[in-house]
């Protein structure tokens, strides 16, 4: 950057649904939050997040009777670490003190390169599929989970307060279509270095990003705050979302 303040005001970007509307950045606006900074030293010279991280660490213990029905799994293979995982999977019939009845249990264990320790989880289910597709199951479901929790995290599509239920079903419709716009936008209209941004940062980095409106009597002009995201990111933004456009018919012959 030539300037070490900002962006020239030439540099301007200008959006094609509306070509009234130019952005300008300005690099040497402060952020809102620099404010933390003084909490962030203050939190070093006590040290009180090392404190609470002692006092909350987590005390539970693994499942002694579970890790003992695959202990020969629990065992690291014989031989040189593979440079990729190894996954193992086990079946076998549990029945805890408050069940009424025996329940199958899949086992997986994990192999991880450079990991002293094997990852180990359990799944309760009544499925009679073989273990790995029971496995596999569950991980698109679990994917699915967190579909719903980014949605209501970042979408916040659970708020229905209306008073009527047409009106919620409505307002959740409203809700699904900004999540699948938003996730279009970052799937499919994103550099590389946006490209694994949670729907939250996209949408307190990109979507609310505050900006000074200057009016002339032909344009539109939205002066934004450099800070966040370049200019340079922006135009790569709209270069992506302009190659998504379909082409104009060609004229007949």
């Amino acid at each position: 950057m030539a300037n070490p303040t900002g962006e020239s005001v030439s540099d301007a970007v200008r959006l094609d649904f509306d070509r009234r509307l130019t952005l300008q950045f300005r690099g040497s606006v402060v952020t809102s939050d620099a404010g933390l900074l003084a909490y962030r030293e203050l939190d070093d010279a006590l040290g009180l997040s090392v404190m609470a991280g002692e006092m909350l660490a987590d005390a539970r213990t693994a499942n002694q009777v579970l890790q003992g029905r695959i202990g020969c799994l629990l065992k690291r293979p014989i031989g040189r670490p593979p440079n990729e995982v190894r996954r193992f999977h086990a079946n076998f019939s549990y029945r805890a003190a408050t069940w009424t009845k025996p329940r199958r249990v899949i086992a997986k264990v994990e192999w991880h390169p450079g990991e002293l320790y094997p990852r180990v989880g359990f799944i309760v289910t009544n499925m009679s599929r073989p273990a790995e597709r029971v496995v596999a199951f569950y991980n698109k479901r679990g994917t699915c989970e967190q579909w719903i929790k980014e949605g209501k995290g970042a979408i916040k599509w659970t708020r229905l307060s209306c008073r009527t239920f047409a009106a919620n079903a409505v307002r959740l419709q409203l809700h699904a279509l900004a999540y699948n716009l938003a996730n279009f936008l970052r799937t499919l209209a994103t550099p590389e270095p946006m490209s694994d941004w949670s729907l939250t940062t996209l949408k307190e980095k990109l979507i609310k990003i505050g900006a000074k409106v200057v009016s002339h009597g032909r344009y539109i002009v939205f002066q934004m705050a450099e800070v966040a995201i370049p200019r340079q990111m922006i135009q790569e933004i709209l270069r992506l979302i302009a190659e998504l456009r379909l082409l104009p018919p060609s004229a007949p012959a």
